[in-house]
């Protein structure tokens, strides 16, 4: 892959990562009894997006780039906001922290998918 596809591909991995932290980092909260509905399918999408960079894309470069996006939105979204809002607020005394388990479960998915070995099958001999 040349290096203008490969730079190309690279901010393209970063931006949907980005997406998916976002969308993750303010959906994670979600609980609908005691099913924590919004961390699971936050967990599951950013999988799914770092897995598919990773299966599709040959370049481990351009899965790095989709968990930086993912892992730098979750950091921006964590803080305090221009207004003073946060949207990653703390979790109150005997509540579960809902924000710590996703920023642990990101890094944690990020680095799996990023540090995972190639895997290539065996050529077959000729004859």
């Amino acid at each position: 892959m040349s290096w203008p596809a490969r730079a190309v591909t690279w901010i393209l991995a970063l931006v949907a990562g980005a997406v998916f932290g976002v969308a993750g980092t303010i959906t994670h909260p979600l609980v609908m009894g005691w099913v924590p509905v919004g961390l699971i399918v936050a967990a599951l999408g950013c999988a799914g997006l770092i897995l598919a960079v990773r299966l599709l894309i040959e370049d481990r470069g351009a899965v790095l780039a989709c968990g930086v996006g993912m892992i730098a939105a979750l950091m921006v979204f964590s803080g305090r906001g221009p207004g003073g809002s946060v949207v990653v607020p703390q979790a109150a005394e005997g509540e579960f922290p809902f924000g710590i388990t996703w920023t642990l479960l990101l890094t944690a998915i990020v680095l799996v998918v990023v540090a995972w070995p190639r895997f290539r099958r065996p050529e077959r001999a000729a004859g």
